[in-house]
């Protein structure tokens, strides 16, 4: 038995297909159909990786006597969320008013016009901890569907107004030392024993490690380095790293980052590749370099397909067990690396007959100063045994924002490896990008399969921007300048709120939804708003055109309001803002050999803004040789030349 998911191309939506539940993909058909049936509307919101996802599809969805209850009452719709974050962010505001939280798999209860009623996230199917079991929800939601229906369209009618009422809410604030009031609650929320900010479960959110390496450059403030040194040791230290294959997990669910939500998203990777490689750029600790190295090794070898882009995510279960592919017993480990050198490593990683984790062992050096001894033949031999024993379910759709991030994670870590692996494979996924995803100005969401979503949202614009200016700066290729100015340019046309400020996730004329969702917060990745605000900074340094410079206060003016009351949840945003308050240095070359350009490139500075020019009256060559103008810190050095930078 199969349903129109069949038809999908999502992974996630395909691994619902053979469901007993009458499935449809978000569509007109479903809409109508519940409107000609006089019945609800159950959406649930997911992704293929998500674990509990997985669990309430196994116990609800599975299962026929649930499924009968879903076929008879309701119209049942599945997203997601990855290919539609207009429907996912949407609806989860809906979930976060109506339980003061929110989280994957997202259900909500809704009218065939699209109005929510009653939401939620999980439901077991057996009561427990203050939650009914689903069949009994459907019940009861059936019940008053038919039998007191009023009450639910004023439930509706109430949630809409109240989420309306929240988007027009302005701050009057001026937002002044917003970056110093982030890295003072920083400072009051980081865990100064295990690293990170706040308690169990621990998330990395690299962004925050980005502003605050910035913000201690800038201020030379040891104690916010202190805070990110402390968080990428303690990470690759770890559990949350792979030791045996690399990469991250998603997050630890401890306070230790030892044990992990296991599945590996391209996001997260990406992001950490970039903190661990601006970390490097100031310290020149070589462990931040080698943590680098390995997640983009894990990227290359792993999540990179033939044509260049990259995939999405690796599940956390295996044969339907969480962290399964992932842990050890002590018995594996001596069998696989025999009695010596797996007592050695067993001793090194923390593995042992109890276990450190339900039973088996996570890989990890928490307990040990600095890896003194080279274990790179035993975690070749492990990871082989490892692939050979169990299978990850991959999801492998290509997404516009992700695989922009990793571009411009890959581009910075050339910068500072000087490995042409890391800027070709940012070139290539780029050119995936530009044949796959765009068309003329159009930038499209996801593909897979050959096939590519209707349309596109300002997280596919903005990051895809940043990972072209990100590209300039690594090849000083002036198309890549000029691409990004030109989608920018649309950026502005298709999302601006011309009136209010700030940018609309959805393009004015497509959303179909009761409300267009203004995303300004940095979650588990920077806001499409934050990122927006970064490319204009940078755009304005580093062509230095007004319209820049007008695009960039008046989005920094708007995002300060929305920080105001929360900035640790902004630090994007106050990222931008300390770049477009500090410039960095701008560096204009006029080049007499183009054989210069290679040694160029490899030392520019990771943030500096550089230009190649002719030579003209305003930027004569010095004797005659390729010529470096540097300006820094408000003053222009005399010509040189010599790479002084």
């Amino acid at each position: 038995m199969s349903n129109k998911l069949k038809y999908s191309t999502s992974p996630y939506l395909l691994q619902h297909a053979e469901n007993p539940v009458n499935w449809y993909p978000w569509c007109e058909e479903a809409f109508e159909r519940a409107k000609d049936e006089d019945k609800p509307i159950f959406l649930s919101i997911g992704y293929s990786t998500c674990h509990w996802c997985h669990v309430m599809a196994h116990e609800s969805f599975e299962d026929s006597k649930t499924a009968e209850l879903l076929n008879r009452y309701f119209i049942s719709i599945k997203v997601d969320r990855e290919e539609r974050p207009d429907i996912d962010s949407v609806y989860m505001s809906v979930c976060q008013a109506f339980t003061g939280n929110g989280g994957w798999p997202m259900s909500i209860f809704m009218t065939a016009d699209k109005k929510p009623f009653f939401a939620g996230t999980y439901f077991p199917t057996h009561s427990q901890y203050g939650m009914p079991s689903f069949a009994d929800l459907l019940n009861a939601i059936a019940s008053q569907w038919n039998n007191n229906r009023y009450k639910l369209m004023h439930s509706a009618d109430k949630i809409i107004e109240h989420l309306k009422q929240a988007k027009t809410a302005e701050s009057k604030s001026k937002g002044e030392n917003l970056t110093e009031k982030a890295a003072k609650l920083f400072s009051d929320s980081f865990d100064s024993v295990y690293g990170g900010f706040g308690s169990a479960p621990k998330f990395p959110t690299p962004h925050n490690l980005l502003f605050l390496t910035l913000y201690s450059k800038l201020n030379n403030d040891s104690s916010a380095m202190s805070m990110v040194e402390k968080t990428l040791v303690q990470m690759r230290k770890g559990g949350i790293f792979d030791h045996i294959g690399y990469g991250f997990s998603r997050y630890s669910t401890d306070r230790y980052f030892l044990a992990p939500h296991f599945e590996k998203m391209l996001y997260d990777n990406a992001l950490l590749i970039m903190s661990y490689s601006s970390a490097y750029s100031v310290t020149s600790n070589k462990l931040y370099l080698d943590t680098a190295e390995k997640t983009a090794e894990y990227i290359l070898r792993e999540m990179t397909s033939l044509e260049g882009g990259f995939y999405s995510a690796q599940d956390a279960d295996s044969e339907g067990v969480e962290g399964k592919f992932y842990t050890f017993t002590f018995d594996e480990i001596i069998n696989v690396l025999g009695e010596e050198k797996g007592n050695c490593f067993a001793k090194t990683f923390d593995i042992t007959k109890g276990g450190n984790f339900e039973g088996a062992n996570i890989p990890n050096l928490l307990k040990i100063g600095e890896l003194s001894e080279d274990f790179s033949e035993e975690i070749k031999k492990l990871y082989d045994y490892r692939k050979n024993r169990a299978k990850l379910h991959l999801d492998d759709k290509f997404l516009t924002s992700w695989n922009s991030l990793m571009i411009t994670a890959l581009s910075m870590l050339f910068r500072i490896s000087k490995n042409e692996k890391y800027l070709q494979a940012s070139i290539n996924a780029e050119q995936f990008i530009r044949i796959n995803l765009c068309s003329k100005n159009d930038v499209f969401t996801s593909c897979r399969n050959g096939k590519r979503s209707e349309g596109g949202f300002l997280d596919d614009y903005a990051f895809y921007i940043a990972a072209l200016i990100e590209l300039y700066n690594s090849t000083l290729d002036e198309r890549y300048l000029k691409e990004a100015e030109r989608f920018c340019y649309e950026a502005v046309k298709v999302f601006a709120d011309k009136q209010n400020g700030g940018f609309y996730l959805c393009k004015s004329d497509s959303s179909e939804l009761f409300m267009n969702p203004k995303e300004v917060y940095d979650g588990a990745i920077p806001s499409g708003n934050s990122v927006m605000a970064y490319n204009f900074v940078r755009l304005y340094q580093l062509t230095e055109k007004e319209s820049y410079r007008e695009l960039a206060e008046s989005q920094l003016k708007f995002m300060t309001a929305q920080a105001e009351n929360y900035p640790v949840g902004h630090s994007m945003f106050l990222l931008a803002k300390l770049i477009y308050e500090n410039p960095p240095e701008h560096i204009t070359v006029v080049l007499k050999d183009s054989l210069d350009l290679k040694k160029i490139k490899e030392n520019i500075p990771l943030m500096a803004n550089v230009t190649v020019v002719q030579e003209s009256q305003e930027y004569p060559l010095l004797d005659n040789r390729t010529t470096y103008y540097v300006c820094k810190n408000n003053s222009c050095l005399p010509p040189s030349n010599l790479m002084n930078f």
